[in-house]
């Protein structure tokens, strides 16, 4: 049995996330995390790709050529057997610069999720999975219960120069159906500062660990 291709939701904004645009969406559900145990991440400025065990393609369920896939193509194919069947593993493709340029990442790509079929696994549960499989995770900036002055404190000490946002989501499993009760970011005011799309600007790549490999 193949894997389908499903498409990555739309994050939704916190209230006061500075960097939201008209056309995006903002969490009007009071106090969503209320009580949950929350991770909170770093947002990486990259590719939205999903890795399955048949598949890899970008939030608009495309993969056609740009130069900065086909090292991430080659990962996969690396990879794919390690994938059960129905699990989907999103992320940020890192290997292109688009807003931020990034120096000595862990890795070109970087999970934030794992899912099963429709049911997005827990992050202790992502944590050893992706582990097993040798992919690395987003950072994690912290891991607790639900206190929005801490995150206000985290998004203050924030590195707006090198630091895009952050990513608040339940620690605990959730379906896809519950997605939006479930996660919202925080972006930088102001983030896309350069005049020209990532995809047709010069080639220039972000600096992760062990590049040769």
């Amino acid at each position: 049995m193949l894997c389908e291709k499903t498409k990555y939701p739309r994050t939704p904004h916190l209230p006061y996330s500075q960097g939201r645009q008209q056309d995006d969406i903002v969490s009007n559900k009071k106090d969503i995390f209320k009580n949950k145990i929350i991770v909170v991440t770093e947002k990486m400025d990259g590719e939205n790709t999903t890795l399955c065990r048949n598949h890899i393609y970008t939030r608009s369920l495309d993969y056609s050529y740009h130069w900065s896939r086909t090292r991430l193509q080659s990962f996969h194919s690396q990879i794919s057997y390690l994938i059960p069947t129905g699990y989907r593993i999103c992320g940020e493709n890192l290997v292109a610069t688009h807003s931020i340029k990034y120096e000595n990442l862990d890795s070109f790509f970087l999970a934030f999720s794992v899912w099963k079929n429709n049911e997005c696994l827990s992050w202790d549960e992502s944590e050893k999975f992706l582990k097993n499989i040798g992919v690395s995770m987003v950072p994690v900036l912290w891991k607790g219960e639900w206190d929005e002055k801490k995150i206000l404190s985290i998004i203050k000490s924030l590195d707006l120069k090198t630091q895009e946002g952050i990513v608040v989501r339940n620690a605990s499993s959730f379906s896809l159906n519950n997605f939006e009760s479930n996660i919202a970011k925080w972006v930088r005011p102001n983030h896309v500062t350069t005049d020209k799309h990532w995809k047709f600007a010069s080639r220039e790549e972000n600096s992760w660990k062990n590049k040769k490999k």
